[in-house]
């Protein structure tokens, strides 16, 4: 067993009450109370509504609701979740593989109109409804995203259209 050398006599040998000086040497130093943070910090590049542009392509999926298929906001294009269907809106049919690629290319078209490419992409988002199918989907997401972005990639219960697969980006474009 290893033994630990007792630096301070114990408490009950003590006979002063006040504190040997060994017990004050440590004692923490008192630091200078940080100045308060303003709750909203001055952004280094501001953006007005003016500064938002949104993006549309007839060659990528339109979309399936109120939304758009993408918002350039200064130097990031966000880009909307992408599900597999061609540029008519129809549901591709097939492998998670053929429907990872539909919305792959997807993004690529989305983010061409933007001015970007899918080498900009710095966030992706994946939602499956089924992890069973992750490594599939894995395996083409690699071949498309081989610059390796931060990535999130979750399970939920269902998607839109009933569709196994969704990807969404957010890329840089300055």
């Amino acid at each position: 067993m290893l033994r630990v050398p007792q630096l301070l006599p114990p408490l009950s040998r003590l006979t002063s009450p006040i504190l040997p000086l060994a017990l004050l040497q440590f004692q923490p130093q008192s630091r200078p109370r940080p100045r308060p943070r303003p709750l909203l910090a001055p952004l280094a590049h501001s953006c007005n509504m003016s500064d938002i542009k949104k993006v549309f392509t007839a060659d990528a999926c339109p979309p399936a609701g109120p939304y758009t298929q993408a918002i350039i906001a200064g130097t990031q294009i966000y880009v909307s979740g992408q599900i597999p269907a061609d540029k008519q809106g129809n549901l591709i049919e097939g492998s998670i593989t053929d429907k990872t690629t539909s919305c792959c290319n997807n993004i690529i078209a989305i983010l061409k109109e933007a001015g970007s490419d899918i080498t900009r992409v710095v966030k992706v988002n994946v939602f499956l409804t089924d992890m069973a199918n992750f490594a599939e989907m894995n395996s083409v997401y690699e071949k498309f995203f081989a610059h390796k972005p931060a990535r999130s990639c979750v399970a939920v219960k269902q998607l839109p259209k009933g569709v196994p697969v969704e990807i969404e980006c957010i890329a840089f474009n300055g």
